[in-house]
């Protein structure tokens, strides 16, 4: 069984990100000076209001920035979101948060887990250790099978 953590536990990192419009929806910006709580180009899990979805952490195309341009259902999906139900749109919609707005992404397991919310809100996760590296191996051979 999963231990509950609070945002605000001291082993939670908080990173203040920007929430910017795209042409399909929104993407969270993560500035440079925070770039090292996050994996590059993988996908990571990210808590919204309690449920677990998946992510992509991209490279900006210029400047030391990364952003993550959607969450989705599955880790497929957030690979390749063609046509795919981005949950974030729907997350910045339900919590009022503007283009140009802040969103808290919560470090609740590097490179592992991550969870967003609306600042001056707390959020609960559930925390739990990464699959080991074999397991995720296998699991990444299967999805890519």
């Amino acid at each position: 069984m999963s231990d509950r953590i609070a945002s605000d536990h001291p082993a939670v990192d908080t990173v203040r990100s920007t929430c910017t419009e795209t042409a399909t929806g929104v993407k969270l910006e993560v500035p440079a000076e925070d770039r090292d709580q996050f994996p590059t180009d993988e996908v990571v899990r990210i808590a919204l209001d309690g449920e677990e979805r998946f992510a992509r952490v991209e490279r900006a195309l210029t400047g030391d920035e990364l952003s993550i341009p959607g969450v989705y259902d599955t880790p497929d999906l957030a690979r390749n979101p063609s046509g795919a139900t981005d949950r974030l749109t729907e997350w910045t919609d339900d919590h009022d948060v503007p283009a140009g707005g802040s969103v808290l992404i919560d470090v609740v397991e590097p490179e592992f887990l991550y969870g967003c919310r609306a600042p001056g809100e707390t959020a609960y996760y559930d925390a739990r250790e990464p699959p080991s590296e074999s397991l995720s191996d296998i699991a990444k051979d299967l999805e890519e099978s």
